[in-house]
């Protein structure tokens, strides 16, 4: 969705089962400007040999690190007060560090001569180049020794009217313990020129802050899958300038919610021939995929119900909460089962943004506090958020997604650096007619990724919309039970804290999550006041 942070200034075991060797040979289905290039690149993170990148997509000229002006631009977990810029925890307490890079050259636009088909087994052609320019900030480990060799590229996401990096908040404990590198990219018009949507935030990047950004320039959406292939392309051809010492191996595209929508035309449409990640996070996306061209040319829009093309040997892993499967965004309709190069993972008691991802994970450093304060924040769910700015009716999701989330971040990395393919896990179990789910005798969702949050319950998580302001519908909600309930349920604070142990061990051997959340998970559950 949308909810992010990119700041001022500087700042498990898992189950498997056997894989099979992808396919080697990439589908060429789209006619790219620009000349090949190649760098040193690995697809094995294990292995003492490189290979060539190479790809048809342009080059880009980069800039940077970029310096001047008022600092990174991008919405944090809270609103920033009087105009000043907002802040997240300091990168370099957790050995990390973080600078801003311009690319620019000119990107193509696509279009197809033929209706794209569900299946997503598109044939596209170039429709004509424009220039750009926009930027990138990069987030890595400064010690190259610390570096696992994985890069994540996010598509940044507009929905607020400006760029947010909701999977950098969602999964930041993750990344910097891993030791990823992680890089958001600008590649929508909005980010940068404005004209979406807004929440009476100025961040758009040339308004807010022209003395930095003036001489970005974006020439619209349909240009917007090629600037991203370029993006990623400019990773690893410009290494040592975006990385420094870090020796580079692996790219991984990541998108959440507008970002996954327009991720998955970019995989069925562009990826093949572009040829630049080594595989995709569409996280939290909807029924439809976003159009490959729009106005000023032809439109060209994907059919409701667009899946994931299976044919080019690249993992995908889309991930998706409640609310995405069967709630507001309709991704039953775009389900597919599993295959060598295909994992669908549905989450239950998951939103499509909770108080995690809106404020509540924001300054989570990893070190087990936060998961205190946030397993709290199931006993009292927050109805408003950014200082009242979004108002629900009901208290706003608690749950799960980003412990999931990042077991399912580590499983895709495995897969693509030790062709380690995750074992499938089990889908939600959506109702009749195709718009809720069948639950239990509370109310919570059957089926799906299991944690300790659904299983051991104090309180009913659920990714359904609720009433108040538009983006509530994709909040998702949180009741939590009764004292009363609980008693009956549990009995005393320490049989609660047993059960709510043994679930989540097992819902770490079931690879729901990860082994490096489970101690922090039980002593949330032992500091909690349930029944005490």
């Amino acid at each position: 969705m949308m909810w992010a942070l990119i700041n001022n200034g500087p700042g498990g075991t898992m189950r498997y089962k056997s894989s099979l060797r992808f396919i080697a040979a990439a589908v060429a289905l789209v006619t790219l400007g620009g000349t090949a290039a190649a760098c040193s690149s690995s697809n094995d993170s294990s292995s003492t040999t490189t290979t060539v990148f190479s790809s048809p997509v342009a080059e880009a000229a980069i800039t940077g690190p970029v310096t001047g002006g008022k600092g990174f631009v991008v919405l944090a977990p809270s609103p920033p007060q009087d105009g000043q810029q907002p802040t997240v925890f300091d990168l370099k307490t957790v050995g990390y560090q973080e600078d801003e890079y311009f690319f620019s050259g000119n990107a193509t636009a696509y279009t197809s001569d033929a209706p794209l088909t569900a299946d997503g087994m598109w044939t596209t052609r170039a429709a004509g180049t424009a220039p750009y320019a926009s930027r990138m900030v990069v987030r890595r480990p400064s010690d190259p020794k610390k570096f696992n060799g994985t890069v994540i590229v996010e598509w940044l996401n507009v929905t607020a009217g400006l760029d947010t990096a909701p999977d950098w908040t969602y999964l930041a404990p993750e990344i910097i313990r891993s030791g990823f590198a992680w890089v958001g990219v600008s590649a929508q018009r909005v980010g940068i020129e404005g004209g979406g949507m807004s929440l009476g935030i100025d961040r758009v990047l040339k308004s807010f802050d022209p003395a930095r950004y003036s001489s970005l320039s974006h020439p619209g959406d349909n240009y917007s899958y090629d600037i991203f292939s370029q993006a990623g392309a400019a990773v690893r051809r410009n290494s040592s300038t975006v990385l420094g010492d870090l020796k580079l191996k692996n790219v991984i595209g990541m998108g959440e919610s507008q970002s996954a929508s327009r991720l998955t035309t970019y995989v069925n449409a562009v990826a093949p021939t572009a040829n630049v990640f080594d595989g995709y996070f569409v996280h939290s996306r909807s029924g439809n995929a976003a159009p490959l061209s729009v106005d000023p040319l032809p439109a060209v829009t994907p059919v409701l119900g667009t899946m994931i093309r299976t044919d080019f040997g690249k993992p995908v892993l889309t991930f998706s909460a409640e609310t995405d499967v069967a709630g507001a965004r309709g991704y039953v309709k775009a389900r597919q089962p599993d295959t060598d190069t295909f994992r669908g993972w549905e989450a239950t008691g998951t939103a499509h943004a909770d108080y995690y991802n809106l404020g509540g994970g924001g300054f989570d450093t990893g070190d087990g506090k936060n998961d205190i304060t946030y397993f709290n924040s199931m006993m009292a769910p927050p109805k408003s958020v950014y200082d009242n700015l979004i108002t629900c009716a009901d208290g706003i999701n608690t749950g799960p997604h980003t412990y999931i989330l990042r077991a399912a971040l580590r499983d895709l990395n495995l897969w693509i650096t030790k062709n380690q393919v995750p074992a499938s896990q089990p889908r939600l179990e959506v109702d009749a007619a195709g718009t809720g789910y069948n639950v239990d005798e509370l109310g919570i969702a059957k089926g799906g990724i299991r944690t300790p949050h659904v299983d051991v319950p104090i309180a009913v998580l659920t990714g359904l919309g609720q009433k108040g302001n538009a983006f509530c519908s994709l909040f998702g909600g949180t009741v939590p039970l009764t004292s009363t309930a609980l008693t009956a349920k549990y009995g005393t604070h320490d049989a609660f804290v047993v059960k709510f142990t043994e679930a989540t061990k097992n819902a770490a051997k079931a690879g729901a999550i990860l082994n490096d959340d489970v101690d922090h998970l039980i002593a949330a559950a032992k500091a909690s006041k349930v029944l005490q």
